[in-house]
């Protein structure tokens, strides 16, 4: 472990005039009314470090105040190449979010670690120089509506530096492990995608997590292990050679009889387009970062969207290359939920049909004669899924265990048996010779064509004032729209919530929205600006930086959406 500074000690500033000593500040207040908290906001300087007071709650019942501890390169003692990529950097915050949250001494005390991903958070951030910032909530001291000054004292100059000191004491050992698996993760997303994988599951992983409110991995689970066809040795920089099954473009079916881990292993590879801390089983679990699960949404908005590739035609005469509904149909949510993720550039599609609509995924051949093609206005997916593969680059991993038609127009099929995985597809295509009698009702995807959104539809304000406010992960409550988030399941946890509606802020802020660019080009625009420090201008609050796919999802269930082709 390098060296540590002895840094807050005594936990009071060094500068000698009273002004701009925070603890005989925070002393002298004791007792005063709450609102005399205000007048603390601005910086303060400790021994070797910097507090920021960036926002006072209005009272002791209000949501916690928040306040940032800073260390310069120099107070923060970190090795330079402990901070040398971007990787590095990410993996290293969430590292000391984790390692603050536990030297806590105090629950007054608040920081947003996360949990199994490393994702981008505005609770800490290492700067390229080696700065390191942590952001927390601070529930300041009261009795009743009064200032206890004391307290607070002891909160801010000892408690909170003590904390971030003990997080800075990294030692080497656990720095490494935690450094050496970012470098690992990188270099394996880029060998999956040189070797033309849209995925990867490395033998020995544990898919299957403690609960379903628990994500931390099952201790007695069954571990990974890739099907020899299927498996493919990777190099990586600090694990050396490593083994996994590696999927192919195309459409991959898993099938397997219920509970043996067909979703288990879905869910991973939806979970794949983010890092994982070490230990939680799943480090070498990667997906393309562009997959997107899509799945049916009862009751959702939609918006122009071209769905008429998965319903030509409805009773009522609509057109359905401009679909709207304020109620979509298990149906008609799915195949814009689908359209959706392709008109913003996903090319791997993850679906399961246990959250899926069945008429959208099927129609055998005794429901063929029963109701005629012309009167069934939806093409089955089983009909698309070879053209988006083929002739779009789509590639879909769809979980099926109750139609043995979509072997008719998978590459590969895997088995999950008692959570052990078997290439099945030999077995699968000669059951496929068999004739059912069923017909295919389409032989092209054509893709959707590009909307522009009205940037006057999307709207923060309520009667002048701006009201956002995320509601855990279930949705965003945007303007005077209630955005419903529950079916857009590749959100971790509700700080990423609150990244989708600070970063559909930003995009207004900053005329991402203008107006002329598509959706498409939109998100592309906004990904490339968002970052911690984008967002954190708009509001100071626990965020996690989301990807595009989930910023547009929200944006496409905003009741006031107008949209053009």
């Amino acid at each position: 472990m390098k060296q540590r500074y002895d840094h807050h000690r005594s936990g009071r500033v060094q500068n000698k005039n009273p002004r701009h000593n925070l603890f005989n500040e925070l002393t002298s207040l004791e007792g005063a009314g709450y609102a005399r908290y205000k007048s603390l906001q601005g910086e303060w300087r400790l021994n070797a470090a910097t507090i920021e007071i960036l926002r006072v709650q209005s009272d002791p019942f209000a949501p916690p105040s928040r306040v940032s501890l800073r260390f310069t390169p120099d107070e923060a003692d970190l090795y330079e190449d402990w901070h040398s990529t971007p990787e590095r950097r990410r993996a290293l915050a969430v590292l000391l979010a984790k390692r603050f949250r536990k030297a806590l001494r105090s629950r007054d005390i608040r920081i947003d670690a996360g949990g199994q991903e490393i994702v981008s958070r505005s609770s800490c951030e290492v700067g390229e120089d080696g700065s390191v910032v942590f952001r927390v909530g601070v529930q300041m001291p009261g009795r009743g509506r009064r200032i206890a000054g004391k307290a607070a004292a002891r909160l801010l100059t000892e408690d909170l530096p003590d904390a971030g000191d003990s997080s800075l004491g990294v030692p080497d050992d656990e720095a490494r492990r935690w450094l050496h698996s970012a470098d690992d993760v990188a270099a394996l997303r880029s060998e999956v995608a040189q070797a033309g994988l849209v995925s990867f599951v490395a033998d020995g992983s544990m898919l299957a997590r403690r609960s379903g409110v628990d994500d931390r991995p099952m201790t007695d689970g069954v571990s990974f292990s890739s099907p020899e066809s299927l498996a493919v040795t990777l190099n990586l920089p600090h694990s050396g050679e490593i083994r996994g099954m590696g999927v192919r473009p195309g459409v991959t079916l898993i099938v397997g009889g219920g509970f043996h881990g067909k979703s288990t292993l879905l869910r991973a590879l939806e979970a794949g387009v983010y890092d994982h801390i070490p230990g939680d089983g799943r480090e070498f679990v990667v997906a393309s970062p562009d997959a997107v699960k899509v799945r049916s949404e009862d009751g959702r908005a939609v918006t122009d969207v071209d769905v008429h590739a998965f319903v030509d035609h409805l009773p009522s005469g609509d057109d359905t290359r401009t679909f709207s509904t304020e109620n979509a149909s298990g149906s008609t949510s799915q195949a814009a939920a689908t359209v959706e993720a392709l008109e913003i550039g996903s090319r791997l599609l993850l679906i399961d049909e246990d959250t899926s609509a069945t008429n959208l995924m099927i129609r055998d051949a005794r429901m063929q004669e029963l109701v005629s093609k012309d009167r069934e206005p939806l093409t089955p997916l089983v009909d698309l899924i070879r053209s988006l593969a083929d002739d779009h680059g789509v590639s879909t991993i769809l979980v099926m265990g109750g139609s043995g038609d979509y072997m008719d127009v998978a590459d590969r099929v895997v088995m999950m048996d008692a959570y052990h995985a078997h290439d099945v597809t030999e077995r699968a295509k000669s059951l496929a010779e068999k004739p059912t009698g069923r017909r295919a009702e389409a032989d092209a995807f054509s893709m959707p064509r590009p909307r522009v959104v009205d940037p006057g539809s999307v709207s923060a304000e309520v009667r002048g004032k701006k009201k956002v406010k995320a509601q855990g992960t279930d949705g965003i409550r945007f303007g005077e729209n209630d955005i419903d988030l529950r079916s857009v399941e590749q959100i971790t946890d509700p700080s990423m919530t609150n990244g989708i509606a600070l970063a559909m802020e930003l995009a207004l802020k900053e005329r991402i929205l203008d107006g002329d660019a598509t959706l498409a080009e939109a998100m592309e625009r906004l990904e490339k600006r968002l970052s911690a420090q984008a967002l954190e201008r708009i509001k100071n609050s626990d965020f996690a930086v989301p990807r595009k796919f989930e910023v547009a999802a929200a944006l496409n269930r905003l009741r006031s959406l107008r949209t053009r082709h």
